[in-house]
């Protein structure tokens, strides 16, 4: 087996938060391919946004924000958002030359010697000083477990394989999750199915008026206290509430977005709830999130009993060597942005031999 490459740090996925954190390395002196790589599993440009479905345009799109140093200027709104992020991506990983590898399958990161971490991947292993995961949520969607969902006749589907409404032409579609994706999802539907419902947990939290920098830092301090105490993070989205724009208006007073409560049982040809009623569906569609893609990290033995990865900022306290962006209050793109500055100040510090403790 070939030795591992040593570098000062390894940076694992190369979405927003992955190319943030690069540029960060690069612009603090750090050269990639010598002092840090960037590794992606993806096969190209533009991190899960390129998996994202055509008929996200660009202009319904909410909170994408700029990578640093680079602005995304003059984007047609009327594109779909996959094309016009990889492209973007594209540029800034070339104007940067960050050198990103893929792809390559990261399988797990474990102790080495050294004081070093070892990364195995599928194009050999890195013993690095620090690292840097940034892997997001694409790969892991989250499929909730109803009883009876093993007998549905119909198809079940979820957002992470959703390409478009036109593939449900006359079907009866069940919607399942409150968050932007289900109201996406139904608002695009309603038009070609022969019906659609919506069932969520929880009621909907429609958010009047502007989301002003105040609200933005409330809403990430509550994401924030949840990493501080080492459990799993709720999205920030589930703590703003969904926008109250013109679209949801509509689909509010036409009856689109006319909220049910969860079903309690799937059955052959459709969903059930407890007192009787019954909706008959040839389609769930499971609009219900994504979990922290970090079952490579298991080796490490990062996570609390309550399930988290306990985090001071970007920093795992149970390993001061190990940086998660993306996860918990940096999910969201500008919060990515800060904080690949963050962890990099951080690094710089530990690779000095400067406490991070504090």
């Amino acid at each position: 087996m070939n030795a591992a490459r040593e570098v000062e740090t390894v940076v694992i996925g190369a979405g927003q938060a992955g190319l943030s954190a690069a540029y960060h390395l690069r612009r603090t002196g750090s050269v990639p391919d010598r002092d840090f790589v960037v590794l992606d599993h993806s096969p190209g440009p533009g991190g899960a946004w390129q998996f994202r479905w055509p008929s996200l345009t660009f202009g319904k799109v909410h909170g994408m924000h700029a990578l640093p140093g680079m602005e995304l200027t003059d984007a047609d709104p009327a594109r779909p958002s996959a094309e016009v992020v990889r492209e973007y991506f594209e540029r800034y990983e070339r104007a940067f030359d960050l050198r990103v590898r893929r792809p390559v399958d990261v399988r797990a990161v474990r102790e080495g010697t050294g004081g070093r971490l070892l990364v195995e991947t599928s194009d050999g292993t890195w013993a690095a000083r620090a690292l840097i995961n940034a892997t997001g949520t694409w790969d892991r969607p989250f499929w909730p477990r109803y009883p009876g969902q093993e007998t549905f006749r119909g198809r079940q589907l979820h957002t992470a394989q959703y390409t478009g409404p036109e593939e449900f032409t006359g079907r009866r579609v069940v919607v399942v999750g409150g968050g932007a994706s289900g109201t996406q999802h139904l608002l695009e539907l309603a038009p070609y199915a022969a019906a659609t419902t919506w069932v969520t947990r929880r009621p909907p939290v429609f958010r009047e008026g502007p989301f002003d920098q105040d609200a933005g830092r409330a809403a990430v301090a509550l994401v924030e206290e949840r990493v501080r105490q080492g459990l799993p993070p709720r999205s920030v989205v589930s703590v703003t509430g969904l926008p109250l724009n013109d679209a949801i208006r509509r689909g509010l007073a036409d009856g689109v977005l006319d909220r049910r409560p969860m079903f309690d049982r799937i059955v052959p040809d459709g969903v059930e709830w407890r007192d009787g009623r019954k909706v008959a569906a040839d389609v769930i569609l499971w609009a219900t999130g994504f979990r922290a893609a970090l079952d490579h990290l298991a080796p490490l033995g990062l996570r609390e009993p309550g399930g988290g990865i306990r985090l001071e900022g970007t920093r795992a306290v149970a390993d001061p060597r190990v940086h998660l962006l993306g996860y918990g209050p940096s999910a969201s793109t500008i919060g990515a942005n800060r904080a690949g500055r963050a962890a990099v100040r951080d690094i710089r510090r530990l690779l000095a031999g400067e406490s991070v403790a504090a």
